[in-house]
């Protein structure tokens, strides 16, 4: 019965047959607080029993699910007119928004993964919101794992992630003809992933090389192949693959939307560039192998300051009012 939502995701809509079996979990766990990860079909399961058994309720915002329902939206919508289509879409997404924002008032403390969601999410539900980002393996992802051939003398422009609409993809085929144009050739996309959009970006980005989804040390070698990272998405709320790249020493060029602009330091790390910008940000990094040098070192460095450590005891503080409130 689940529904396909993309490539790799589903949603279950008879999720409530766990509930018997859920529920025994808990009432031997004795939990002293619940904390769900969004308005899945787990984070609806979770919700319901911690209100069931009266235990406080944490909730996390990591998928702008409003803004990815209104990109999928336009689809639909084409055969009206574009000013009427962009109104729907955009009605969409504040219904969207409205209906997460009721869903996240059911927890007593928010978290979000950047500062802009945190004060989205405080303004729409009431709730205090704490900053929650996310740490790094910086011994997995590492440039010592770079095992370029020394005669390749190709620039390696990288993305990971989901190749779907709301990751804007469509950018890269755009930079690389801005690239082209410019009278840069030796260059190639590195693209780590899958999604519904795969088909469109290999028949409109002709240097590229696919690998399909990878993980572990495959995924850790493949970032320190790259010589930039290039993440278009206006819509990540935190950017774990840009913090992957940074890691292993790959400057990133990001927009200046969502969570990834809060991870690049502009001009020290790499560039946080609009779309018309992005190939010349790349070619400002590439150009220069002195500040080429001076950006991976300076990303590396800044990936081991994120540790995970960090980043739970800044939640079990947060929980603590929670747990105070009864």
């Amino acid at each position: 019965m689940s529904l396909p939502l993309d490539k790799d995701l589903r949603f279950d809509p008879a999720w409530v047959r766990h509930v018997p079996a859920m529920a025994r979990t808990l009432r031997n766990f004795r939990p002293d607080i619940v904390h769900i990860t969004g308005p899945s079909e787990l984070g609806m399961l979770g919700a319901l029993l911690a209100s069931h058994f009266h235990v406080p309720l944490a909730a996390s915002w990591h998928t702008n699910v409003h803004e990815y329902a209104a990109m999928r939206s336009r689809w639909l919508l084409g055969h009206l007119p574009p000013s009427h289509a962009e109104s729907a879409a955009r009605g969409i997404e504040e219904l969207m928004l409205a209906m997460i924002a009721w869903f996240y008032r059911r927890a007593r403390v928010l978290f979000a993964p950047n500062p802009d969601l945190c004060r989205l999410l405080e303004s729409r539900t009431g709730r205090p919101c704490h900053l929650m980002q996310r740490g790094i393996d910086a011994q997995l992802f590492s440039p010592a794992r770079r095992d370029r051939d020394p005669t390749d003398r190709d620039l390696v422009l990288g993305f990971v992630g989901r190749m779907s609409v709301e990751k804007n993809i469509s950018l890269l085929a755009r930079v690389q003809q801005e690239l082209e144009v410019r009278g840069m050739r030796n260059f190639r996309f590195l693209i780590v992933g899958q999604g519904g959009e795969e088909a469109w970006l290999r028949e409109n980005l002709p240097r590229a090389e696919f690998s399909g989804v990878l993980r572990g040390e495959a995924l850790a070698r493949a970032y320190a192949r790259m010589d930039v990272f290039v993440f278009p998405s206006h819509t990540d709320t935190f950017g774990n693959v840009v913090l992957e790249a940074l890691a292993s020493g790959v400057p990133a060029v990001v927009t200046p939307d969502g969570g990834p602009k809060s991870l690049v330091r502009d001009g020290c790390t790499g560039f946080i560039a609009e779309d018309a910008d992005f190939s010349a940000a790349i070619l400002r990094i590439v150009s220069n192998p002195g500040l080429h040098a001076q950006m991976r070192a300076h990303a590396r460095n800044y990936a081991l300051s994120a540790s995970w450590d960090a980043v739970f005891e800044g939640v079990y503080e947060a929980y603590r009012p929670a747990l105070a409130a009864g």
